[in-house]
């Protein structure tokens, strides 16, 4: 399993304003908005991500973590007994993933793109 992008999540009440704050303050772009999150970005590929509430998850995560291989990664989360607050989903926007909740109380999306 491969590392491919690590993305930080910011969970914010207001998104519309986030994103002009970030936008102004840091010179990104929206790269993709969903409506419920939105990442920011700029032609290095740097990448913020600024989310209300997740759509389909029970909690926010902190940081999103885009691998390989989703299996192998699920694998290595059971194996090193984190728990695992959302199962391996295929979402509707073209993402497979799955959350982790490391000891220190940090959620972890692992997933990788995936034909929607």
């Amino acid at each position: 399993m491969r590392v491919e992008r690590v993305v930080p999540i910011l969970t914010v009440p207001d998104l519309r304003r986030a994103m002009r704050e970030h936008e102004e303050v840091l010179g990104l772009r929206t790269i993709m908005d969903l409506g419920w999150i939105v990442t920011l970005g700029d032609d290095a590929g740097h990448q913020l991500s600024l989310m209300t509430r997740d759509a389909s998850a029970p909690v926010n995560p902190d940081v999103s973590v885009f691998v390989d291989d989703v299996d192998a990664a699920l694998e290595r989360a059971r194996a090193a007994g984190v728990e695992i607050v959302h199962p391996l989903t295929r979402e509707p926007w073209g993402v497979t993933r799955f959350f982790y909740r490391g000891h220190d109380g940090r959620v972890v999306n692992v997933g990788t793109h995936t034909a929607a």
